[in-house]
């Protein structure tokens, strides 16, 4: 029988200078190279642009591809997605073409993300992987699946459907991530994914990744995991601390299109990504930039799929420079060359700071994040400061070397 393991959790009154609260000594892994990876994943890994592990994946691959059960939590931009995904593509018998991995997200958007890092991180491994969601042609699912899918990235309903009409077989899972899993635990998934669940075979790994993870749904996984390791992040590991912040205080919202203006050749340098809060807002700074003779291209959730797809592969290449966009991008995008935000409006929550933020020196490398802050907003720069135990001063006037 194993052993059983003595759980150490590390607690004392106050937290904040316990940079980890694990369940047990997790090793920590400096580089990807000392993780045994296979070579042509390796190669992925480093095509896609990453140099160093961040603290969830110097920490969560290796028990992973162990075969233990996980529970990972880190927030935004930590590199939570390329944790399971390359733990996943270690884990892979490609020589086989079977469903062996079953990663379930709330939304058609994530399970596509997933979908698209898997295969770029797999690219010298010739990985099948498929997006199973909702909304999509039921026909292309089964073709596809019946194909032989490595890894199906999905939506619970539609995995689910799936697996009941047998396309989806599930003899070979070992498998299963949850991603974003309080969503996925919560009362409006909770049944699918216990559906799922029933048709797995029973010695099926489990990993739990979320950057939240509240204790009613920590209570809940006994139900469903064996044992498992648990890695939490701190909060302030949060802000990348690559990224220098800054604001510029402008009396007036007249004011921020001037103050764009002059910073526009520092934006040019490398790559830059403008956040506003409303699509018409987008349109309305996109149409006055152009006015001014000032090169950008925008982006937001009404333009149709083609157009999107159309300057997301101009901005990715480097054709285009100064991107402004709004929230619905704030999550996904991750351009590597990045390494200028600006909040022409402040974000909405404290959460969408650090994703908008976390575009820019994805991974540790150098970013600055400007924001424009009207004098009624200096009290929400400074709840997000104080929130983030981080600090954002005044922006000097030679911030094109900070670049």
């Amino acid at each position: 029988m194993e052993d059983v393991r003595v759980r150490r959790v590390v607690q004392t009154e106050d937290l904040s200078n316990v940079e980890f609260e694990t369940s047990e000594d997790v090793e920590v892994l400096p580089t990807f190279d000392s993780m045994g990876l296979r070579e042509e994943l390796l190669r992925g890994i480093y095509a896609y642009g990453f140099e160093k592990p961040s603290a969830i994946q110097q920490r969560s691959i290796k028990p992973i591809v162990k075969g233990r059960d996980v529970i990972a939590q880190a927030q935004s931009g930590t590199g939570k997605t390329a944790t399971f995904s390359i733990a996943i593509l270690q884990s892979l018998d490609t020589t086989v073409r079977e469903s062996q991995v079953l990663c379930l997200s709330p939304t058609r958007e994530l399970a596509t993300q997933i979908q698209k890092v898997i295969l770029a991180l797999g690219d010298f491994m010739n990985v099948q992987c498929h997006a199973c969601i909702g909304g999509t042609n039921l026909g292309e699912d089964i073709r596809k699946l019946d194909y032989g899918q490595h890894v199906v990235s999905g939506t619970p309903g539609r995995v689910f459907d799936m697996i009941r009409r047998r396309v989806l077989r599930t003899r070979s899972i070992k498998m299963l991530v949850l991603d974003e899993a309080d969503e996925m635990l919560n009362k409006g998934f909770k049944e699918q994914i216990y559906d799922v669940y029933r048709y797995l075979p029973p010695a099926t790994q489990v990993v739990l990744i979320s950057a939240t993870l509240p204790h009613e749904i920590l209570e809940m996984t006994s139900k469903f995991m064996t044992d498992p390791i648990r890695i939490l992040v701190k909060r302030d590991e949060l802000t990348l601390e690559g990224i220098k912040q800054f604001f510029v205080a402008v009396e007036r919202e007249e004011w921020k299109f001037d103050t764009l203006c002059d910073l526009y050749d520092t934006l040019t340098i490398t790559q830059a990504v403008i956040f506003c809060n409303t699509k018409r807002k987008v349109d309305w700074l996109t149409e006055k930039m152009r006015e001014a003779n000032f090169t950008v291209s925008s982006m937001h959730g009404d333009m149709p799929q083609k157009e999107r797809d159309a300057i997301m592969k101009e901005f990715r290449s480097g054709q285009s420079r100064v991107l402004i966009t709004t929230d619905v991008w704030a999550r996904g995008i991750d351009v590597q060359q990045v390494s200028l935000v600006i909040n022409y409006d402040l974000p909405n929550n404290r959460e969408l700071y650090i994703h908008r933020i976390g575009r820019s020196g994805r991974f540790g490398r150098k970013g600055v994040a400007i924001n424009f802050v009207k004098s009624d907003d200096i009290r929400i720069l400074r709840d997000i400061e104080q929130y983030y135990s981080t600090q954002i001063d005044e922006m000097p006037m030679n911030v094109a070397d900070l670049i």
